[in-house]
């Protein structure tokens, strides 16, 4: 029986080796799951599985929690502004540390135990991200709705990608693991949200997949209930659900990142979360999958999209059924 059982899983999984194989997939991390031994070792085997199977691999990461708990041990108390780090001059020196450093170290560390070739680098290397310091910029408070002008300080706006050092590293069997550090021309080194960075990597490489990887399983219809999970979103949802407010905090940066990678050409977008074992792989190797897939309107899986947005009411799962046949 349990033979029968691990049969019927290989022969699911085949025709999504066969789509997959030679594709580019970014996977993006948050720092909650780096900092997490046993699920940062999971994924490490997960990533492992898809390069030995084909699967061209970039992974790209932030440190928000380090960050924050590095800050407060240097007594110094972080800016968050709508799920944006403010970075004065002794911030920006953690997230050099922290980024471009421990947490770098730490995934290309259990990449290599899984018998990937990873490569740590930042943004800054190569000229990979190009960006300029983002101005002051009017925001509106989500509980309020005041109005407010901020100063993000050291943070960037990506302007340039250059990803011929993480396709050259690929086409020889590395896989880069980028932090989103980037510099302007004068050579400034500037923080930028990981999410906008996967988006912008994968755009340029032409990736097949942008998958993040976060603490909850995927976008819930009730944020409160992870049993409420929406297996399914159109870019032209996302938009209506970050316009109308349906999403906040630091979920909005994750499906902007993802809906705007998918309008630039990417083939699909994937949320899902990291601290569950083998997540990634029931994503892209099983119908029923694993988190939230983020698709165009003329995507064959758009017609399984409820007509209406399905926050507020509990949506059925399975809207992933069929992938491997679009």
């Amino acid at each position: 029986m349990k033979e029968q059982l691990l049969l019927k899983i290989l022969k699911q999984a085949l025709p999504y080796l066969r789509r997959h194989r030679g594709q580019v997939m970014v996977v993006k991390l948050g720092g909650e799951i780096a900092a997490n031994a046993e699920a940062l070792h999971s994924l490490a085997e997960d990533v492992s599985l898809l390069t030995h199977v084909g699967i061209r691999c970039v992974v790209v990461h932030g440190g928000g929690p380090q960050a924050t708990e590095l800050s407060r041990r240097l007594g110094m108390e972080p800016t968050l502004v709508q799920g944006r780090r403010v970075t004065d001059d002794q911030t920006l020196d953690v997230a050099k540390m922290v980024f471009a450093g421990k947490i770098n170290v730490d995934i290309t560390s259990a990449l290599r135990h899984q018998g990937v070739q990873a490569v740590g680098m930042s943004g800054v290397a190569a000229d990979i991200l190009h960006a300029d310091r983002r101005a002051p910029t009017e925001v509106t408070d989500e509980v309020t709705g005041e109005k407010s002008m901020v100063d993000f300080g050291h943070v960037g706006d990506i302007t340039g990608v250059n990803t011929g050092v993480l396709s050259l590293l690929m086409e020889n069997g590395y896989v880069p693991v980028l932090s989103s550090l980037g510099s302007d021309g004068e050579g400034n080194i500037l923080n930028i949200n990981a999410d906008t960075v996967s988006a912008a990597v994968a755009m340029d490489l032409g990736a097949g997949k942008l998958i993040i990887l976060t603490g909850v399983p995927g976008v819930l219809a009730d944020k409160d209930d992870a049993d409420s999970l929406v297996p399914l979103l159109t870019v032209d949802q996302v938009a209506e659900a970050l316009a109308t407010g349906a999403i906040a905090g630091g979920m909005r940066p994750k499906l902007a990142a993802l809906s705007k990678a998918v309008s630039g050409g990417v083939g699909r977008g994937h949320i899902l979360s990291g601290l569950q074992h083998g997540s990634l792989l029931m994503e892209l190797f099983t119908q029923a999958g694993a988190g939230t897939l983020i698709a165009r309107a003329d995507d064959q899986a758009a017609s399984r999209a409820p007509a209406e947005l399905p926050f507020g009411a509990r949506t059925p799962t399975g809207a992933h059924e069929g992938e491997a046949a679009s």
